[in-house]
């Protein structure tokens, strides 16, 4: 190999390590600011649980927030229930709540997103099948009209509960 190759591959390979120190150095400058950043970001929520470790009763209603979000982001939340979850605020603040305060207002929030957290598209669904079977009408018995006679309703019921008889052939 003529020198000139030489020099070639070698300015390549210090190039190559040059790069790769400097982009150890980029990344070690990025998770130091990353760090900085969530320190940042961290330093109301410290500065909130310092104030709330003081007040006593504090972890009463941290309990309850936490009852009221796990009942909300249920294992069993299906489209219906975050549509009725989003929904339902809204349709209640512009018709009922209209002139109340903000106070009731979260709290009829807080009490809607809990109760409609239990709902979901099967009990709707199952609660529907137990009134239409409710509402649906009984099929009529037909009777006899006379002894041994037989209607052609009576036939159909038969077949419709028994199935269709198969026909003996006489020798």
């Amino acid at each position: 190999m003529d020198s000139k190759k030489i020099n070639n591959i070698h300015d390549l390979t210090v190039e190559i390590s040059r790069l790769k120190v400097r982009k150890r150095e980029q990344e070690a400058t990025l998770v130091n600011q990353l760090g900085l950043l969530k320190n940042k970001v961290e330093a109301p929520v410290r500065f909130v649980k310092n104030i709330v470790s003081n007040i006593p009763g504090a972890g009463a209603v941290g309990g309850v927030v936490k009852g009221i979000s796990r009942a909300t982001q249920g294992k069993d939340a299906d489209w219906l229930t975050n549509v009725l979850q989003v929904g339902a605020p809204l349709v209640l603040n512009s018709t009922l709540l209209r002139r109340s305060g903000w106070l009731k207002k979260l709290l009829v929030l807080f009490a809607s997103e809990t109760a409609i957290g239990q709902v979901n598209q099967t009990n709707i669904s199952g609660l529907l099948g137990k009134i239409t079977n409710f509402i649906k009408p009984k099929k009529k018995k037909y009777k006899k009209k006379a002894k041994g006679s037989i209607t052609p309703e009576m036939m159909e019921e038969e077949i419709a509960e028994n199935g269709p008889t198969p026909i003996r052939e006489t020798y």
